[in-house]
């Protein structure tokens, strides 16, 4: 590892970045690197403008990928090199709002039933059933779970913060269930060798695969399940800013997308308008 890059990691660890960030930022740089064919500390501020031109206007990346490669060429030629370069200041990836996609109930059952290996299947449906992000759910240790309080435990979830979900009686009575098949003293969901947390990867092929038979038609991922917890909770009722707390959103914006995918909501505001135009002309 060159001293540049290491004193890049040592930046960002004192700016308190998750490791899966770093990991990205770094990446970020050795791309730029790689395109150039030069050490990064000898690009100048003219290549970087065509590098970033060549992002938008000949590969076309996604705009979050965009955006991860900005942020870790921002953060190394600013925090690191200390270079103050207007064109940082210019470049901003687009910004495209898209609605996220959800399952209905009957959707999440049908894909969850298609899911044939148990422990993905169960993790898979703790994973809808508390919301959580992909790792969070794969990472998930026995000692997060409080069985007394029928709570689970996030340690260290996106930006660093904890915060405690309700667990559902199924869902507490199924991992009982599953990690009795294995008794691992840490992992709630073990690799085959049981020294690591399942790999993420292997639970994705596993959701995919799923998804294909199940015939559910849609463009989901894995993390598509935690938006639609979110959405049936609020769809059940649960004030947004509860939500808010167990899906561990910095900002009630974040959460507020929610609302433009409840068919309930819709319901209500149409039928509230309804009742309101039959007062005023009726």
């Amino acid at each position: 590892m060159s001293a540049l890059r290491q004193k890049m990691i040592e930046d960002m660890q004192l700016k308190g970045l998750a490791l899966r960030t770093q990991e990205a930022y770094v990446n970020a740089v050795f791309q730029l690197s790689k395109w150039l064919k030069k050490s990064p500390e000898q690009i100048h501020e003219e290549e970087l403008r065509d590098y970033f031109l060549y992002l938008k206007n000949e590969k076309h990346v996604a705009g979050s990928t965009f955006s991860i490669a900005l942020c870790g060429i921002k953060f190394f030629y600013e925090q690191t090199l200390k270079k103050e370069w207007h064109t940082l200041q210019l470049v901003r990836p687009d910004r495209k709002k898209k609605l996220p996609v959800v399952f209905s109930l009957d959707e999440v059952k049908r894909v969850l039933d298609c899911v044939h290996r148990f422990q993905y299947q169960v993790c898979l449906m703790t994973i809808y059933a508390c919301g959580l992000r992909l790792l969070e759910g794969t990472r998930l240790r026995v000692k997060d779970i409080d069985s007394d309080r029928k709570m689970l435990h996030v340690i260290q979830g996106k930006g660093n913060k904890d915060r405690y979900i309700p667990l559902p009686d199924h869902t507490l009575m199924l991992l009982r269930h599953f990690w009795s098949t294995h008794r691992n003293p840490q992992w709630m969901f073990p690799s085959h060798n049981g020294l690591a947390a399942m790999n993420e990867s292997a639970l994705q092929k596993s959701f995919q695969a799923a998804l294909r038979e199940s015939g559910v038609h849609k463009p989901a991922s894995v993390h598509t399940l935690r938006h639609s917890y979110a959405t049936h909770l609020l769809e059940a009722g649960v004030d947004l800013r509860i939500i808010q707390a167990y899906l561990g959103h910095a900002s009630p914006a974040t959460t507020a997308i929610y609302t433009h995918l409840t068919s309930v909501t819709e319901i209500q505001v149409n039928q509230r308008i309804n009742r309101i135009h039959a007062d005023l002309w009726g």
